[in-house]
């Protein structure tokens, strides 16, 4: 658990937010001026464009000339683009290494608060922060993570709940998600990057449990907030691009992880277990 209140650290250590951008230019400048006002941090903003065509490298140099972009000329996806800014992040001296989504905004404290909760023990190896509808600021979308090998599936606590307080302690989870994790340069050195391999979700659960593995802590902090517009990249929330790929990653991950005995049950409890997701997601849109 992160301490409510701890000792600030030492120093600020140097934090590289990376960005990734594919034809996302009003929400990737929304998200560069909510972190214009971070408070208490050595920061640098990287911004990955994956080869956009819409004007987005061009406006952020424009708008924010201190914002190092990285051009890859091409759609290196989630995995791929952002390992380009961990790269360039590891080489420019990073101590911390932040994952974020370009459809977010942030609060002011979230990366401080973060920073805070990662230096509390040895151990902790990534921080999540609470995450929320960017339309509807009082809806959870995640408050921690969990990973169920017996129905291959991967779910986000709290999703769709109201933000009441009953997802308020910090505490231990089983992943945090790829739209804003905080890491540590140790960390990254010792797990590796993300595998390219999951060609659209999953990249983040995997990681997670690689870190796992090597023996870090992953902690969600409450206290650190972030608004998300949700599948801004993969056409909404149900649609056939992203019910796809999320189902074939979910099979890599589960190809990776599962023991022999889950096999007997995940197939089609997975169906089952997305299919009501799908229902409860239909009947609160109504």
């Amino acid at each position: 658990m992160c301490l409510q209140k701890v000792p600030p650290v030492s120093a600020e250590p140097s934090t590289f937010i990376i960005v990734v951008n594919w034809n996302g230019r009003d929400d990737t400048l929304e998200c560069l001026t909510s972190l214009k006002d971070l408070n208490g941090v050595n920061l640098t903003i990287v911004v990955v464009d994956n080869g956009s065509t819409d004007g987005s490298v061009e406006a952020i140099h424009g708008r924010f000339p201190a914002v190092t972009v990285l051009e890859t000329r091409r759609n290196l996806r989630f995995a791929g683009g952002n390992n380009q800014g961990i790269r360039y992040a590891l080489g420019h001296g990073a101590e911390q290494i932040m994952l974020l989504n370009n459809d977010t905004t942030i609060d002011p404290e979230a990366v401080r608060v973060m920073t805070e909760c990662m230096h509390t023990a040895q151990d902790i190896g990534v921080v999540a922060p609470k995450i929320l509808f960017h339309g509807d600021t009082n809806r959870l979308w995640y408050a921690g993570g969990e990973i169920s090998l017996w129905s291959g599936t991967m779910r986000h606590v709290g999703i769709r709940e109201p933000d009441d307080g009953r997802h308020d302690i910090s505490g231990e989870t089983g992943y945090a998600s790829g739209c804003c994790f905080l890491t540590l340069r140790k960390v990254v050195e010792k797990v590796g990057l993300l595998d390219e391999s999951f060609f659209m979700y999953a990249e983040d659960a995997d990681w997670c449990m690689r870190v796992r593995q090597a023996g870090y802590r992953i902690m969600y902090e409450p206290r650190a907030r972030v608004w998300h517009k949700i599948s801004a990249s993969a056409g909404g929330h149900l649609s056939r691009f992203k019910l796809k790929n999320k189902l074939i990653s979910n099979y890599r991950f589960m190809i990776r992880y599962a023991s022999w005995y889950h096999w007997f049950v995940f197939p089609w409890l997975s169906v089952l277990v997305n299919a009501a997701a799908t229902v409860r997601y239909l009947s609160a849109r109504r």
